[in-house]
């Protein structure tokens, strides 16, 4: 099998990005998905960063790398009909060590031929990344040709900085072809107002949505300017579904050379988005904007001045005697205002990422149908169903009210309201003998605190019995609010196994719970665990979550009390609300486990939850 060779004046390259939901650790099962995605009308076809594994494997990588003779084996024949080039990332093995790579395929004959492969330059090792402890950098970025043009290749982070784009431009690339993993980070309303503009030809899978996460508005600004700055077509494929809690978001993208918006795909989903590339165009930009003729001719001074700064090592002064010591810079302070704002969400957005969230975690991760929620008669629990509800179907989610003797009846009313709304299947089991009977024969005159705490022990118990029950996955109700303050009991409230509310503090979950339509009866009543009578969760705290929720928003992201005193915060609140997240960290973290050997879980021994 061969294919006639495509020249510029024939027609545009069709480009499709393609998205996938890898399944984790699975390397055949995702060849096949990889495969299934090949279009014969398509000349090129761009997967994500990590197709072949998904991106989380930690100390997994040894088990899914790919020797490059591998890969080949196992993508196996081209399609029948006239095959179409493919670029995926994936891990790689050679003698040298492990990398995380991006290989572009051209079909030759009866198998696919490796026409380049690029290993990431620039491994992410901060944060929520961990990249540098598992596989080793590329030491080599260049240009290459194919049958369809000159192009290059780059794996997510490289594209964050400017000097491989930029050598890639100078070395003839047409096209610059990135393959990406971009959790999806920041869901508040964004500076942008919108998306990137809207490609021409109206609202379709192009489009830009209304909101995006702010990962991916920056991803836009990326590959704008880099298409803009060099004259080239930028494709970044970006990888979707949920990995150990961390949402992919899709939303892969293909700019022109002026920088304008060709395809986007989907967002929190698996799919495709098709882009044509005029390689004619390219000439008719430069010759517009010759940014790439002014870089050229600035090169030779630029290689001198980055000796320069290689030879002399980091900063200014680093080979002056006299230099001071450097001083280092104080987190600024952040304004109550400041803060507040920086807690606003787009509502809409963080349905359609927890929704995606539910229905990979649950069906996808782990392989149920169906779904079990705790239901207080609070907004947490409340929210949580009708997120499942819409993620799984209503049949399919069961609301369970388990009540005890120091439940309120307001509780079980809201309960039953909650279930009602989002259309849950509901069953009640009170756990009121269970509790009254323990503590009545052996722990007589015991508090109700340590009542309350019982109670919650017991109803995560029931909880997972009725999932083993109904082959259904228990899902966590706690926010990040009380996670941060430890205002939960350990074992009880933090026991399932997905959470899909853990990194929403309670403001925000209040204004998800309005944007559901979540009954304002439970929206707007004053939170409270239920477990003693009357006392709400502000008369344990000593402060309100609109109070709170700024500090600890402050203060996980790094600014010190003394700044946020200073900056007009409370000082009894903000050392009420330290004092607390400070004394709490245990509750937030697994067992702690003696370490007596090398191969300890969770220290050397590292799979990911969902591997």
């Amino acid at each position: 099998m061969s294919c006639a060779p495509t020249t510029i004046a024939e027609r545009p390259i069709r480009a499709l990005l393609a998205q996938t939901k890898p399944a984790k650790g699975d390397v055949r099962s995702n060849v096949a998905a990889v495969k299934a995605m090949l279009q014969p009308a398509a000349d090129l076809v761009v997967f994500p960063e990590a197709v072949l594994s998904g991106y989380l494997v930690e100390g997994g990588v040894d088990e899914v790398a790919l020797s490059r003779a591998q890969l080949v084996e196992a993508l196996g024949e081209p399609p029948d009909t006239c095959g179409c080039d493919v670029v995926l990332g994936f891990y790689e093995r050679d003698r040298q060590g492990l990398y995380n790579s991006a290989a572009y395929l051209a079909p030759r004959g009866s198998r696919y031929e490796i026409v380049h492969v690029h290993r990431k330059l620039f491994l992410p090792t901060y944060g929520l990344f961990d990249e540098g402890r598992f596989v080793e950098p590329g030491r080599d970025v260049r240009a290459f040709d194919t049958r369809f043009g000159r192009m290059g290749l780059l794996v997510c982070e490289d594209l964050w900085h400017g000097l491989p784009a930029a050598v890639l431009a100078l070395d003839g690339a047409e096209v610059v072809l990135c393959v990406a993993a971009s959790p999806a980070r920041g869901f508040r309303p964004s500076p942008e107002g919108r998306a990137a503009e809207q490609p021409p030809g109206g609202a379709d899978q192009r489009s830009a949505p209304a909101s995006l996460p702010l990962n991916l508005h920056a991803w836009d600004r990326l590959g704008a300017c880099t298409a803009r700055e060099h004259g080239v077509f930028v494709l970044a494929s970006q990888l979707a579904g949920s990995e150990g809690g961390k949402l992919f978001s899709g939303g892969s993208t293909a700019w022109g050379p002026d920088g304008a918006l060709l395809a986007r795909g989907p967002i929190f989903a698996a799919g495709s988005a098709d882009a044509e590339i005029a390689l004619g165009d390219i000439g008719r930009v430069r010759a517009r904007m010759p940014f790439l003729a002014d870089l050229r001719a600035a090169l030779p001074v630029l290689r001198r001045s980055l000796d320069r700064v290689a030879e002399q090592g980091s900063g200014p002064a680093a080979n002056r005697d006299d230099a001071e010591p450097l001083r280092a810079l104080a987190v600024p302070a952040a304004t109550p205002a400041a803060l507040a704002a920086s807690l606003e969400i787009e509502p809409a957005l963080v349905e359609e990422a927890l929704v995606a969230f539910i229905r990979d975690e649950v069906r996808a991760r782990r392989g149920f149908g169906r779904a079990v929620v705790g239901v207080s008669g609070g907004v947490d629990s409340a929210v949580v169903l009708f997120l499942a509800c819409r993620a799984l179907g209503a049949e399919n989610v069961f609301g369970f009210c388990l009540p005890s003797s120091t439940s309120s009846p307001e509780s079980l009313k809201h309960g039953a309201l909650a279930i009602e709304g989002a259309g849950a299947r509901e069953r009640t089991l009170p756990v009121t003998e269970a509790v009254d009977r323990y503590f009545g024969a052996y722990e007589n005159g015991a508090g109700l605190l340590r009542q309350g705490n019982f109670a919650s022990r017991v109803r995560a118990a029931v909880l997972f019995d009725q999932s083993a029950k109904l082959n259904a996955l228990a899902l966590g109700t706690g926010n990040k609010s009380e996670r941060l303050l430890g205002y939960f009991t350990w074992h009880a409230d933090d026991s399932p196994p997905i959470n899909p509310l853990g990194d929403l503090f309670k403001t925000q979950v209040l204004a998800l719970a309005r944007h559901l339509g979540v009954p304002d009866e439970i929206v707007s009543k004053p939170p409270s665990p239920d477990l003693i009578p009357g006392v709400h969760d502000e008369d344990e705290l000593g402060l309100s979550y609109r109070r709170a929720d700024p500090i600890l928003s402050g203060l996980v992201q790094g600014h010190a009390t003394e700044s946020l005193v200073a900056a007009g915060f409370p000082s009894e609140d903000v050392k009420r609300v330290e004092a607390r997240l400070s004394g709490t960290h245990w509750k937030r973290s697994p067992p702690t486990v003696a370490m007596l050997s090398d191969s300890a879980i969770g220290e050397s021994y590292l799979r990911p939850v969902d591997y």
